[in-house]
């Protein structure tokens, strides 16, 4: 008998037949497993907020939130997301580079932990916020620190960068608690990479993080109730990458948290996850509608492509790199050929996956890219050719659940207005 693919005993074919394809598959149970994987060994003084910029699903916030998980946001909407998945708002931060007035107003309002400030120019317009409602911001200070982070997929610090405030500029502004008497300096935040793979970096970057927070209260006067040390721990996607080993993560994070606690009992420790709690969890499913040879190259024709999957196309990356896939209704078939695994979009770019060891691919096939939980379809040009966005499905203890319907031509057109050419009153044209 033909082995498939199954998420807590539901065959894939079930879940295309019952859900149709193109389709994101979550599992609970990988979720659950991610994140008390590392709760269970770290220094309790840490806490795991879940960065929705990864997957901001309603439901995938809910289920991780109900494990322990706090919410960091970076908009008004995965801010709305979060206080409706049930995550309370001093268990909320909020960031981002380029925050609206109204996202700003939003945070005050709904009294969140912190807003993370990346400029100068957004902490005054905190404060003057927060002076209108008769309140003290809550701030931490991103900070741009001199250092760089070590093999690192994407960079975030330590060089001319839209992130942060320069280190060297806030060691100089010694006046700055005194220059916003509306706003509560309560923090440090420091992001330095993302998709780190080696254990010791993320030690080393920690412990350099805590250090700078240290010497930046001191000398600027913040009362230091909060450090957000970042996190950037990274899934390995790709071959010749390894995950890292949470043993071997803590063993070293620990000591160096219990040493800071000791000198600062009071202080809030954050570490911000996404891709790592989520990614593992994710299958992209995609049926292939046609197989094609093309001057000696195959080619598997799917119903999904990079429009809902971008980053599996190895943007940001200089040389192109596969995610893990297979035939999930044909698993126990070794891979024998090579394919070339393409969308429905009218571009080459929409190959999602490039000279893929598969075995011989037919019409029908169900075709899965793992490691799919994060940056999927919100990270994807989901609406070119108009497609729109998959439909969404999270199984947890052996049921399923449709955490997000796909969208039909109807949703896409709902917002659009049609103007007649040919219609001759004078009408309303005021937004």
């Amino acid at each position: 008998m033909t082995r498939e693919f199954q998420v807590q005993g539901v065959p894939v074919s079930e879940l295309a037949r019952r859900y149709d394809t193109p389709l994101f598959v979550y599992d609970g149970t990988v979720l659950r497993d991610r994140f008390h994987g590392l709760r269970g060994r770290l220094h309790p003084a840490m806490e795991i907020f879940y960065s929705l910029k990864a997957n901001p699903n309603i439901s995938v916030c809910a289920l991780l939130h109900s494990f322990g998980a706090r919410a960091e946001v970076s908009s008004l909407v995965e801010l709305t997301t979060a206080r409706r998945a049930g995550v309370p708002p001093e268990q909320v931060i909020f960031l981002g580079p380029g925050k609206s007035r109204q996202e700003l107003a939003a945070c005050l309002d709904t009294g969140i932990h912190a807003i993370v400030c990346e400029s100068l120019p957004e902490v005054a317009l905190v404060d003057e916020l927060a002076r209108d409602r008769g309140v003290r911001a809550p701030v931490a200070l991103r900070v741009n620190p001199r250092f760089a982070v070590k093999r690192s997929g994407l960079a975030m610090g330590g060089k001319p960068r839209q992130f942060g405030i320069d280190e060297e500029e806030l060691f100089a502004r010694t006046d700055l608690v005194k220059q916003f008497p509306d706003v509560d300096l309560m923090g440090v935040q420091v992001y330095m990479g993302t998709r780190i793979l080696d254990e010791n970096v993320v030690i080393e970057n920690t412990t350099r993080i805590l250090a700078l927070a240290e010497r930046l209260s001191a000398a600027l006067h913040l009362d230091l109730r909060m450090v957000d040390v970042g996190g950037g721990l990274g899934v390995a996607y790709f071959a010749g990458e390894s995950d890292l080993d949470a043993k071997v993560l803590t063993d070293g994070l620990n000591p160096v948290i219990e040493d800071f606690t000791a000198r600062h009992p009071g202080t809030r420790l954050i570490m911000e996850l996404g891709r790592y709690l989520t990614a593992e969890a994710g299958t992209y499913v995609m049926s292939v509608r046609y197989t094609k040879t093309s001057m000696g190259e195959r080619f598997a024709v799917a119903d999904g492509g990079t429009h809902h999957h971008m980053a599996a196309v190895g943007i940001g990356s200089f040389v192109k790199r596969n995610f893990p896939m297979a035939v999930l209704n044909r698993l126990d078939e070794p891979p024998t050929e090579e394919w070339n695994v393409t969308g429905p979009l009218c571009t080459p770019n929409d190959t999602i996956g490039k000279k893929v060891s598969l075995p011989p691919v037919r019409p029908g096939d169900l075709i899965g890219v793992h490691r799919s939980g994060a940056y999927g379809p919100t990270a994807s040009p989901g609406l070119f050719l108009s497609h729109g966005y998959p439909a969404e499905v999270l199984v947890h203890e052996g049921r399923c659940h449709l955490v997000r319907e796909r969208d039909r031509p109807d949703d896409l057109l709902l917002r659009q207005r049609l103007y007649d050419p040919t219609a001759n009153d004078a009408a309303d044209v005021s937004p």
